[in-house]
């Protein structure tokens, strides 16, 4: 057995001490592309764990009244509420399935999202909806009331991500990944996989059936394109496409991730937009910012794959659900 020389010891302990400093700087998540970026996220931003423990979070919205996020546990059919205060608490159950029988492994509510009178509008697996809860948001019961469940009398598949724009319309990405087989699922009824947009009077309109896995959705500032990711393993991209009243003018592949897609955790998922037109996109690695050319300009990176994301305090903090926990980035001070 060979001995180490005091002096060798000694400088195997002063360096081991070293490392373990409380002085060490922990190491950035950020990943910059572009000097735009610094006027984005700061230098010093942290991805902080502020909960954990969930089995798949989803939709995450912050509630500024209220001082609050709320977030989907789409396998356990229920919303959770997050304040700084006490933690995440259950606050709503069920969210998405109002049946008693088992139905599928993600029956809960997915994205969530606040109208103009700051009702809570949920996309319903389980239900197969858009649904607004009928009930405060400071007081939630699981009442809801259908915005739309079916497009020319066939039901949607479930409901996965929504926004509206200016005038109150609503969009939404309708996937399979709440039925019980999914794509198999002998329920389904309709042969692809639709975008959507719901006017105030509730008429529907199908405005996009070509994406094979229409998830994440969001808007650019003034309302002009639509956003929307493709979370299939074979075509990680997400699309931009330019609104008429009630079409697509035209539209093609913003983003495609497909290099990142193949070492990275993850695929293309939820996203926001600021008020500057930048997107923070869930996917491969943690969250893509990508700017209004279709630039990748930075990239926060996270060990667990992200499902979606919240702006929230004028774009300076930005939440993320990060499969079984939420991360929380102060961007800027």
């Amino acid at each position: 057995m060979k001995y180490l020389s005091l002096f060798t010891l000694l400088i195997f302990i002063a360096c081991n001490n070293n490392n373990s400093t409380p002085e060490m700087k922990e190491k950035s998540p950020v990943e910059r592309y572009d000097p735009a970026l610094d006027a984005i996220i700061s230098e010093d931003a942290k991805a902080e764990i502020i909960a954990t423990g969930h089995e798949w979070s989803e939709g995450p919205v912050w509630v500024a009244g209220q001082n609050m996020l709320l977030f989907s546990d789409v396998p356990k059919n229920t919303v959770y509420k997050w304040t700084a205060e006490k933690g995440a608490e259950v606050y709503l159950t069920p969210s998405g399935y109002m049946g008693t029988d088992a139905y599928s492994n993600e029956p809960g509510s997915n994205g969530l999202l606040l109208d103009d009178e700051e009702n809570l509008v949920l996309c319903q697996h389980g239900e197969r909806r858009m649904a607004l809860m009928d009930a405060p948001i400071s007081a939630p019961k699981p009442n809801f009331i259908s915005i739309a469940n079916n497009y020319n009398g066939k039901k949607f598949n479930s409901p996965n991500d929504a926004c509206f724009d200016k005038n109150g319309n609503l969009y939404f990405t309708d996937p399979p990944y709440g039925l019980p087989k999914q794509m198999e699922d002998s329920t389904k009824e309709t042969p692809y996989q639709g975008v959507y947009k719901v006017a105030p009077d509730g008429r529907v309109t199908l405005l996009i059936d070509s994406i094979t896995r229409p998830n994440g959705i969001a808007l650019s500032p003034d309302n002009k394109y639509l956003y929307v990711a493709n979370s299939d393993g074979d075509k990680p991209h997400w699309y931009r496409y330019e609104l008429g009243v009630d079409s697509i003018v035209s539209g093609g592949i913003f983003y495609d991730a497909s290099k990142e897609a193949a070492t990275q955790k993850g695929s293309p998922d939820g996203m926001k937009v600021d008020k500057n037109g930048n997107l923070f996109c869930t996917g491969p690695g943690g969250i893509s910012i990508i700017n209004p050319e279709g630039k990748l300009i930075g990239k926060i990176h996270l060990q667990e794959a992200a499902s979606n994301c919240a702006l929230a305090d004028d774009d300076k903090t930005l939440y993320v659900t990060n499969d079984m926990q939420i991360v929380r980035v102060k961007l800027r001070k």
